[in-house]
């Protein structure tokens, strides 16, 4: 599914929580179909963001030979170097500085923006531009504890989007360091990777985009009868994926992202049968919670594939809903589809 690159930034976006963000880029004017020059496009309208508002500092520490004491004076280095003759002092002394993790990372992946071979020129013209705007910043080799240990607050938060674009840039560039050779792995085809964003997506969509209900994450309890001892830990967590809930409708909404929407057996198109079977459990155990639970509506959502799915059924009170979006048409036609769904 060739998902097209203004829709990929929106579903970033929400799956992110970023949606004030969102507005750093006007995808709709960017001509190109490649992932690449979309998340070039997102950092250098971010980085010169970062330029307007100033680029994060903080203190770093650092020891040095000094003529004169600064700071802390450090003893033993200064009996082990020998230093009286030279009338100088190992100090240790904080400085307010850019060389800090998040800029270098930017920085890093400044780098590997430019070195990518199918990137379009005129993007890696800025990109070097920005890259030596960052002259007080070390580019790092960056691998994945660098994002871990990223710190921000409330102040520089902004840096956030940033370092999560980074973060997806890092985890699918294949890097030959011999042949110098930078080769992007479309994450868009991965099917686990776009199933949880998927699912992230469509939850913080209709957490921002509507107030009639509440939206969650919800733990089901099974509704248990009889609990031999021992047993306790055997039976799965039940965690919905998205539960909506007002006070006179309740939905719990499983989004499933597949290569193919339905299976075929015997040459008849099916809902893949462990999603039905999942969706139903959900419904029937959150009954026990009684009130709006007890008729609680599933719905089984999927990525438009071959074709539109908008069909239900009723099993033993539950109506259960099979539909689909289509992410390959305009994103206003998207936020109608999924609005009307609810």
């Amino acid at each position: 599914m060739d998902i097209p690159i203004q829709n990929i930034y929106y579903l970033l976006c929400y799956a992110w929580d970023k949606l004030d963000e969102k507005e750093i880029v006007n995808v709709d004017k960017i001509d190109s179909k490649d992932i690449m020059d979309l998340f070039a496009r997102v950092l250098i309208n971010g980085c010169l963001h970062l330029f307007k508002r100033g680029v994060d500092r903080n203190y770093i520490q650092f020891t040095q030979e000094l003529k004169g004491i600064k700071s802390k004076p450090i003893f033993g280095e200064y009996i082990k170097r020998n230093l009286k003759l030279k009338a100088s002092m190992v100090c240790e002394y904080d400085e307010f500085h850019h060389n800090i993790l998040h800029n270098q990372i930017i920085k890093s992946t400044l780098r590997t923006l430019i070195l990518f071979k199918g990137l379009d020129k005129k993007l890696k013209v800025l990109l070097v531009r920005i890259y030596r705007r960052f002259h007080e910043t070390d580019d790092i080799k960056i691998n994945s504890k660098n994002f871990k240990s990223v710190r921000l607050n409330r102040n520089n938060y902004f840096y956030d989007f940033l370092i999560k674009i980074c973060q997806i840039i890092h985890e699918n560039v294949l890097i030959n360091e011999d042949k110098g050779i930078y080769k992007f792995m479309d994450f868009i085809r991965d099917e686990n990777k776009m199933d949880v964003l998927f699912e992230n997506f469509v939850r913080n969509f209709y957490k921002k985009e509507q107030n009639v209900y509440k939206v969650g994450v919800e733990i089901i309890n099974w509704d248990i009868e009889v609990q031999p001892e021992g047993t306790t830990g055997l039976l799965p967590v039940m965690k919905t994926d998205i539960s909506l809930e007002s006070p006179i409708r309740k939905i719990i909404i499983d989004t499933k992202y597949y290569k193919e929407t339905l299976t075929e057996h015997y040459n008849k198109e099916r809902i893949h049968s462990t999603n039905l079977y999942q969706i139903f459990a959900y419904l029937k155990n959150v009954e026990a919670k009684g009130g709006v639970n007890k008729n609680c509506d599933g719905m089984l959502l999927y990525p438009t594939v071959s074709r539109e799915l908008d069909e239900y059924t009723v099993i033993q009170g539950h109506k259960i809903m099979f539909k689909t979006v289509n992410l390959l048409n305009d994103w206003k036609t998207i936020e109608k589809r999924l609005l009307s769904l609810i």
